[in-house]
Order: C-alpha cells, then sequence, then structure tokens
C-alpha cells in the first residue's frame, strides 16, 4: 500500500509539470503568433508604402523626398530583418517548449500505466484470495454434509 501512495503521489507530481508545461507551451505559441503578426504587419507596410511611393513619383519627386523615401525603406527593411529574428527565436521557444511538454506526458502517462498495472494486480490477487475462501467454503461445506 505505501508503494501506492508513492505512486500516486508521483502520478500528481507529473501532472503538475504536465500542466505547468502546457501553460508554458501556451505563453510559447502566443508569442509565435504575436510575432508573426507583427511581421506581417510590418511587411504589409512595407508594401504599402511602397506602392503610394510609386504612385508619388509619376507625379513627380525632388531628390530629397527620394533619399527620405530610401532611409525609411531600409529602416523598415531592417525592423522587418529583426522582427524575422525574433520570429525564429519564438519558433525555437516553442518548440523546445513542446518537446518538454512531451516529455511531461510521456513521464505522467508512464506513471499512470504503472498504477494501472499495479492495481490491476491487486484486483488479480484479491479475486485469487477471494476464490481460494471461496473453495475453502465450500470443501468445508461438503465435509460437514457427509
Amino acid at each position: 500500500m505505501a508503494s501506492q501512495s508513492q505512486l500516486e503521489t508521483l502520478i500528481e507530481l507529473a501532472r503538475r509539470e504536465t500542466d505547468d508545461a502546457a501553460k508554458r507551451l501556451g505563453v510559447a505559441l502566443k508569442a509565435v503568433a504575436d510575432a508573426e503578426e507583427k511581421l506581417n504587419m510590418l511587411v504589409g507596410y512595407r508594401d504599402e508604402y511602397g506602392k503610394r511611393f510609386e504612385a508619388s513619383q509619376l507625379a513627380g519627386i525632388t531628390p530629397m523626398a527620394y533619399r527620405n523615401f530610401q532611409a525609411f525603406m531600409e529602416k523598415l527593411d531592417n525592423a522587418i530583418k529583426g522582427q524575422e529574428e525574433v520570429v525564429r527565436h519564438s519558433q525555437r521557444r516553442g518548440e523546445q517548449e513542446k518537446s518538454t511538454w512531451q516529455d511531461a506526458e510521456r513521464k505522467r502517462m508512464s506513471y499512470s500505466t504503472l498504477n494501472d498495472r499495479a492495481q490491476a494486480q491487486a484486483l488479480k490477487l484479491e479475486a485469487k484470495r477471494d476464490q481460494k475462501a471461496m473453495d475453502e467454503h465450500a470443501a468445508r461445506q461438503a465435509f460437514y454434509k457427509r
């Protein structure tokens, strides 16, 4: 019985570990989605700004305005590159958290399997004892009927 209690304690600890890992995984996946959303926004803004610039070029643009556009586009490109790195980092973190969660879940399932086996063995042993007691009772009944 003490080993059963210890196993239940291990299962509870593994469950908590799995729950914590699942929460961290959720946070990591949200960070990936947020980073990707921000990247898409930057790329969209860059495309939109480029189209507006092309339209203004048709109407004529000063050299100063052209230099300002180039400088701004360079800053946007740098921001996009930086955000792409944030996305990659977030994705790596998400993969790590997923792996951690999977490991914790495997451990929890292993303990649960051990617990199920122990319970099945205990039931089998109890059934054997019951059968033995019934056999002894039947043997006594048969003995006294003679």
